[in-house]
């Protein structure tokens, strides 16, 4: 995917201690690889934001091994779940781990290669069969251990980090920086399509509420970084208007519906001092991206989530599954392109299936489309429920608490009947459901406030609703 052994000098990769690595490095890990495995099999990537984890990933899919991503945090139970679940030949895991591996995830034997502080592992798994253009796997649930995975092949790779240096124009001079795990779809495309333009990516661990983080953005002078509604949200209450960051070029937003606040402030933040915002839309089943808001366009449009990507397409359906032509109209969103990935896998039993999408995804998410071709996401289809009646979104219902009461976080779940608001603030739980039995014009018995200690997110800041759903208990 990247010809790594072209350019070998050039610095694929710095941490924020310092070190780095070459593309012509990775090469050479790529060599090892290929005289350690000699033959295509299933590869258990405990990943993290380090030089060595990239560095594996890269090398893996240069020698069409098929890494399995999930967090190097991930609970040792869990993880020897998904082992019994997939049956990985092979692990790759950061040195410091591997002596507590061997019965979480069915170790044999030393080491069968060490580079970059992370070692290659074999298990007592023989080699389960794998489809010919199935290139990787990735979770739609973040650190939690479920076994349902998408199935991505290279083509769809190779379609979406093209599409994303085009409309993104990366070029070789880029330093974007991490501020997202690896082994969720929107960090690691900004992985995938950085190394393929030649850029020198900035690896780090560190939250947005470190100094070091900072300090490391400043020091090797990052052009860009990608993040999730909640990290904008978090970037406000840091003050980033007023920080000093003059090698900063380009700001990214996917993962989630930004409220349009945040869209407009960050949007008139980029305008005001000539970096470019880019708000985009997609999801793990589409190898991370479908849209993007050109950034000359992010205040006449602000809530939209553009247009479609170069090499894809946009349609809205209704119920019936017949294409809505009139602008203003909300349905189901479809997108068709080659970046669509293959289709789901929940055991190793899965994996030589082949192409069950077609290039279509059927998006789950309702949308209506401006006379001027731009969509706009107004919630989940599972996230609407009949209240008395009446359909709510819940999703709505959340942005318009979040709007006005900007302080404490919220998440809103619910059956139909009731609708059930957790809020990170007692205090405010009494004003939160007069608020919006009035803004909505439902009587308050059709909402429950609950007050929590924390919102459950994953460890890419996306709300836990099936927690949350869990919590209230019943049918």
């Amino acid at each position: 995917m990247w010809s790594f052994d072209t350019d070998p000098e050039r610095v694929a990769a710095i941490d924020d201690t310092g070190a780095r690595i070459t593309r012509g490095e990775i090469a050479g890990l790529a060599d090892a690889v290929r005289g350690a495995v000699p033959s295509r099999q299933l590869v258990f990537c405990l990943s993290s934001n380090t030089l060595g984890a990239l560095a594996g990933y890269a090398a893996f899919l240069e020698n069409r091994i098929v890494p399995l991503l999930v967090s190097s945090g991930l609970d040792q139970a869990l993880l020897g779940r998904l082992a019994e679940a997939y049956r990985p030949a092979l692990l790759w895991a950061p040195q410091a781990l591997v002596a507590a591996l061997g019965e979480a995830a069915h170790v044999v034997g030393p080491p069968i290669l060490s580079e970059h502080g992370h070692a290659l592992l074999r298990t007592r798994y023989e080699p389960v069969p794998l489809h010919d253009e199935l290139a990787l796997l990735l979770s739609t649930s973040g650190s939690t251990g479920s076994p349902h995975f998408v199935r991505q092949s290279y083509e769809n790779l190779a379609a979406n980090a093209a599409s994303i240096v085009e409309y993104l124009d990366i070029g070789a001079d880029e330093r974007p920086i991490t501020t997202l795990p690896m082994e969720y779809s929107y960090g690691l495309s900004i992985i995938n399509a950085h190394l393929g333009a030649g850029a020198t990516v900035l690896v780090t661990a560190r939250s947005l509420v470190e100094k070091e983080f900072w300090s490391f953005f400043k020091r090797e002078r990052a052009t860009s970084f990608g993040g999730v509604p909640y990290t904008y949200a978090m970037l406000k209450r840091l003050r980033f208007a007023g920080m000093d960051l003059p090698s900063l070029k380009t700001m990214t937003q996917a993962g989630g519906r930004l409220s349009p606040e945040l869209h407009r402030e960050f949007a008139e933040h980029a305008r005001a001092t000539g970096r470019r915002f880019f708000v985009m839309y997609g999801q793990t089943e589409a190898t991370a991206r479908m849209s993007y808001l050109p950034p000359e366009r992010s205040l006449e449009k602000c809530g939209s989530i553009g247009i479609a990507i170069p090499g894809g397409d946009f349609s809205v359906i209704d119920g019936q599954g017949n294409p809505i032509t009139q602008p203003e109209v909300t349905g189901e969103l479809v997108y068709r392109g080659p970046n669509v990935t293959l289709g789901y896998a929940d055991s190793g039993d899965d994996l030589g299936k082949g192409d069950e999408n077609g290039h279509a995804l059927v998006t789950g998410d309702m949308a209506r489309r401006d006379a001027d071709g731009y969509y706009y996401i107004v919630g989940r289809k599972k996230r609407f429920i009949k209240v008395f009646g009446n359909r709510v979104n819940l999703d709505e219902v959340e942005q318009l608490i979040q709007s006005a009461f900007p302080g404490p976080d919220c998440a809103c779940v619910g059956r139909d009947d009731q609708i059930v608001i957790f809020i990170v603030d007692d205090h405010a739980a009494s004003d939160v459901r007069r608020f919006i039995a009035g803004k909505t014009g439902l009587h308050p018995t059709a909402f429950l406030v609950t007050t929590i200690t924390a919102i459950p997110k994953n460890s890419a800041g996306k709300t836990l609703y099936a927690q949350l759903e869990t919590s209230l208990g019943g049918p």
